[in-house]
């Protein structure tokens, strides 16, 4: 299993923008399928989208397309989330998780998660 330690994440006002940040270590980070997910309070956890292990390419659910997107660092075993024009609903914890599945929009999916970040959105 990958072991993954998030960073970034705040509080920012809506139309701001912020980078999160899951560095992976104890096994081949280009190996796993990097995903992506949200929790808000009193709401199950959510897709948001992930990076593909074998292409690199990348998915993302439909509230977030156009915002958000996803990028892997191979050479330094890290994933990133850049997230634009943030909105109050965005407000949640997000978490980054790695997956053995080639494409993974599924919280079953995935094996190893980092441990959450929090994003806070004012109106």
């Amino acid at each position: 299993q990958v072991h993954l330690v998030q960073s970034g994440g705040g509080s920012v006002q809506a139309g701001g923008s912020l980078r999160l940040s899951c560095a992976a270590s104890g096994d081949t980070f280009s190996s796993y399928t990097m995903g992506w997910f949200r929790q808000a309070r009193g709401k199950e956890r959510e897709f948001v989208g992930y990076s593909n292990r074998v292409h690199g390419s990348t998915d993302y659910a439909d509230s977030v397309k156009g915002r958000f997107i996803i990028s892997r660092d191979n050479a330094k075993s890290t994933l990133y989330l850049d997230i634009n024009d943030l909105k109050p609903e965005d407000t949640a914890r997000y978490y980054c998780a790695g997956s053995w599945y080639n494409f993974a929009r599924n919280v079953d999916h995935y094996e190893s998660w980092g441990q959450g970040t929090q994003v806070s959105v004012s109106s």
